[in-house]
């Protein structure tokens, strides 16, 4: 059997002007760099392969340079891009935002698991996620423009209930990464931080006909790798190619060329919990508050945005040991790492790839979520995916928001030059920010209120002066923070009226003192 493995520019061969790729990646976690840098500079030089269609399953953008699917992001390049985060590629989102190519935008889950259904050969998803928000047809159908117009999503009945239907479409090209390829194209991920979904969408390609191109740090002799270590069987593999400037273009994440710890080839040594703090900001009084939410034996998902710190939080108080809290890119247990290293965990108890975490999740499997918010109005509806005149896609928000059985919502009750300092176990107000987040109307529907309140969800939401629930009637405020002014502070900033608890508390005392609070004691 000839080899597999070849040079970068031989491997590009295999794609094609108008084709449709795929490019697997969480973040920077798995991203096949080097090829998509290559293949970049091939349009660049010579305007070809032009007119593609991009499908990635989660956001592929780096906090810290330019790179990812940001490489996409050239005129003529693109026709058509299905993706789950535009916000992080700017590049890219430029041409969206200006309609020079067509653009949606999917829940996480629902296209990752719609690379199966193309694997399968199946027409497509048959799901009640996006159900009344704007991925349904009703909405916006998930387009992000106005050159958008082709539905990919269709509202479908079956026994009386309502369903979205996701189409699925013939994949040609799907450029993945591994560790190390033999010469047969068998492929491992040893020292990568996540599973995601090569697997899935090499499958998809397979089964439209189509090619699979591996990126990886090293190639091997044939049969020289351990048969259950490998991931993407060397069938499905058409091309290798290893990677140069691997510093660079072959990073385990956007902020790590490489730690065993994130792989999890071994396990980072036991330090101490997370330390209290000295002076507590609105973020932390917000998390503080959520922790309260936390019950020992849950299984925890927390998002990006301010609710990202609730796990720190919990770790202070001493009961990160006594939960699990999972990653929706296939991660059970551990730290989930922030900021550059986004993606990744340290110290994972088990790794699943990334369509199954959300059949976990799909399924009802999830406790306790605490999420992000931009906008929330008096129906309860939530949104994250567009705001201040831009699209922000909303990545597994949907998949997640809707299944699990409580959601807390954590965000401060007003954006954009908001100040508040803690003192004397009180919050003060300094000045409010100019963006209000409670409004008569949100302008895109991420979460549907109504919908949550009619099958029973318990939703909270934590701001850094009041909390609130939702009620069968609507937003109900069940509590405020020690020197708040509940006229001046918390309803003279929203833009509708929320219902009022008979008991109106005043929120826990020693959330607003520093250190720890005992709630679990």
């Amino acid at each position: 059997m000839n080899s597999k493995v070849m040079d970068v520019s031989a491997a590009l061969d295999l794609i094609r002007d108008g084709d449709t790729i795929v490019t697997t990646s969480a973040s920077m976690v798995g991203y096949p760099e080097y090829v998509v840098k290559s293949l970049e500079d091939r349009f660049v030089e010579s305007g070809h392969p032009g007119s593609l269609t991009l499908y990635n399953g989660c956001g592929q953008g780096s906090p810290l340079r330019y790179g990812a699917s940001d490489r996409f992001g050239h005129p003529g390049f693109l026709k058509r891009t299905v993706c789950t985060h535009p916000n992080v590629v700017p590049v890219l989102g430029k041409l969206i935002d200006s309609n020079e190519i067509e653009a949606y935008v999917f829940p996480q889950g629902v296209l990752n698991q719609l690379f199966r259904c193309t694997a399968a050969k199946q027409p497509g998803l048959l799901t009640k996620i996006g159900i009344g928000t704007y991925i349904d047809p009703r909405q916006d159908g998930g387009k992000l423009n106005s050159k958008t117009t082709e539905n990919l999503v269709e509202l479908m009945e079956l026994d009386g209930e309502e369903y979205l239907f996701f189409k699925t479409r013939p994949i040609n090209v799907a450029i993945i990464r591994g560790t190390t390829a033999d010469e047969n194209g068998n492929l491992t991920i040893e020292e990568e931080a996540l599973k995601l979904e090569i697997l899935e969408v090499a499958l998809a390609a397979k089964a439209s006909n189509g090619k699979v191109i591996v990126q990886v740090k090293q190639a091997a002799a044939a049969g020289t790798l351990k048969a259950k270590e490998v991931v993407v069987p060397g069938e499905l593999v058409d091309a290798v190619v290893v990677s140069k400037e691997q510093d660079e273009y072959h990073r385990q994440t956007a902020g790590t060329v490489y730690s065993p710890y994130m792989s999890g080839e071994l396990l980072c040594p036991p330090g101490a919990v997370s330390k209290p703090k000295d002076v507590l900001s609105s973020d932390d009084i917000i998390c503080r508050r959520a922790v309260f939410e936390v019950r020992r034996g849950a299984l925890i998902n927390v998002g990006v945005g301010v609710g990202a710190a609730v796990g720190a939080a919990a770790d202070v108080e001493g009961v990160t040991k006594d939960m699990t809290f999972t990653l929706e890119l296939g991660t059970f247990g551990g730290t989930p790492q922030s900021r550059a290293d986004f993606g990744s965990a340290i110290n994972v108890t088990s790794y699943v790839a990334h369509p199954s975490m959300f059949d976990f999740y799909h399924g009802g499997g999830l406790d306790i979520t605490f999420l992000g918010a931009a906008q929330i109005d008096a129906e309860g509806n939530v949104n994250v995916s567009k705001f201040g005149g831009r699209a922000a896609g909303q990545g597994g928000f949907i998949d997640i928001s809707q299944t699990a059985k409580k959601v807390v919502f954590c965000t401060t009750l007003t954006a954009k030059g908001f100040e508040s300092a803690v003192e004397g176990g009180k919050l003060s107000i300094i000045k409010d920010g100019s963006i209000p987040k409670f409004v008569a109307k949100v302008d895109q529907i991420t979460f549907n209120g109504k919908l949550s309140r009619e099958k029973g969800q318990e939703v909270v939401i934590c701001t850094e002066r009041a909390v609130f629930k939702l009620v069968a009637d609507g937003v109900m405020l069940t509590e405020i923070a020690p020197g708040v002014d509940l006229d001046r502070d918390v309803l003279g900033q929203m833009g509708f009226k929320p219902l009022l608890a008979d008991e109106l508390k005043v929120m826990d005392g020693r959330i607003f003192v520093p250190g720890r609070m005992g709630c679990f004691d």
